[in-house]
């Protein structure tokens, strides 16, 4: 194990990068089948604007219309040997719920033997005092459709049956090799890992851009959750991944289909807003030592995410 490993427990002895499986994997159901029923204000989201899997939640909870019912606290930018902290600062906060300094006491509260990484995002119980779960892909479909009671847009789907089976085999390869890729790429500790996972990343990216030469979305005629995971992912490459995390054979904004995709789905209502591109700079470049030892976040570079997407003839 390379000494220099930004996260040494997920971290193999060549050199790669492996992530660590979600600790809690409980489901809020509508039919009252679980411990969780669907419930409004029961539930208090914790996520890092920053983070690429807490943002999917961000955008999901934006865009079912779900503010009011599901409550949400962000954690500070960066992680201390204590890893995530609650402070007072622009787009994070204290936590109102537990009064907890840091979200490590949530997991330790929810299993007070837990010693794997602390992640974002986690729903919280505020009945049970209890983390329901740390999966983001499984958040994304409860919020999809097991809360829609409490939903002020319970008539959006972004996991349409229909198309499920599709969506599961395009999310698994673009998890591999893209979403979790620019993080093989970006933690490897072997020239071998690296160069492994950023020819992963650039097959799917380019034939993903292929993909999108014909369609407007990923799977089928309408934003889906595969959607909302790849632009997790796209909305930080040029600004991140590119350099940060090496992976710099070419810009999302090279790409002229995934570029004009990136732009359709942040102009989308109430998306850009979720975007917090200061956050994601700062965390990135700030908490990063092994990669970036003197903490200098770049000032560039310019992104224009307004400009038109040109991708009226798909719709």
């Amino acid at each position: 194990m390379s000494p220099n490993a930004e996260f040494p427990d997920e971290q193999s002895k060549d050199g790669n990068f492996e992530r660590q499986e979600d600790a809690f994997r409980d489901w809020v159901r509508a039919d009252g089948s679980t411990d969780y029923p669907a419930e409004s204000e029961r539930y208090h989201l914790y996520v890092c604007s920053a983070c690429p899997w807490a943002h999917r939640i961000i955008i999901a909870r934006k865009l079912k219309g779900l503010e009011s019912a599901i409550g949400m606290t962000a954690v500070d930018l960066g992680r201390d040997e204590k890893g995530w902290a609650f402070r007072d600062g622009d787009g994070f906060s204290r936590d109102p719920i537990n009064g907890f300094s840091y979200l490590s006491e949530a997991y330790r509260a929810s299993d007070a033997d837990y010693n794997g990484r602390v992640t974002v995002p986690v729903l919280w119980d505020k009945k049970q005092h209890h983390i329901v779960t740390n999966s983001d892909d499984d958040l994304l479909r409860m919020l999809n459709t097991e809360l829609n009671a409490v939903a002020d847009n319970p008539e959006l789907e972004l996991y349409p049956a229909p198309h499920r089976d599709d969506i599961d085999r395009l999310n698994a390869e673009v998890y591999e090799t893209v979403n979790n890729g620019v993080y093989r790429a970006g933690f490897a500790t072997s020239q071998t890992a690296y160069e492994e996972a950023f020819t992963a990343l650039f097959t799917t990216l380019d034939a993903l851009d292929g993909r999108l030469a014909s369609q407007r979305f990923l799977v089928g005629e309408s934003l889906s959750k595969a959607d909302i995971r790849l632009f997790a992912t796209l909305v930080r490459f040029d600004a991140v991944y590119f350099g940060h995390f090496k992976c710099n054979r070419q810009r999302i904004v090279d790409y002229p289909n995934l570029s004009g995709y990136l732009r359709d789905i942040y102009q989308m209502p109430g998306v850009a807003g979720t975007v917090r591109m200061d956050h994601i700079k700062r965390h990135y470049y700030a908490t990063h030592p092994e990669i970036n030892p003197t903490g200098i976040v770049p000032l560039g570079p310019e992104l224009d995410f307004d400009r038109p997407p040109q991708r009226d003839h798909l719709s």
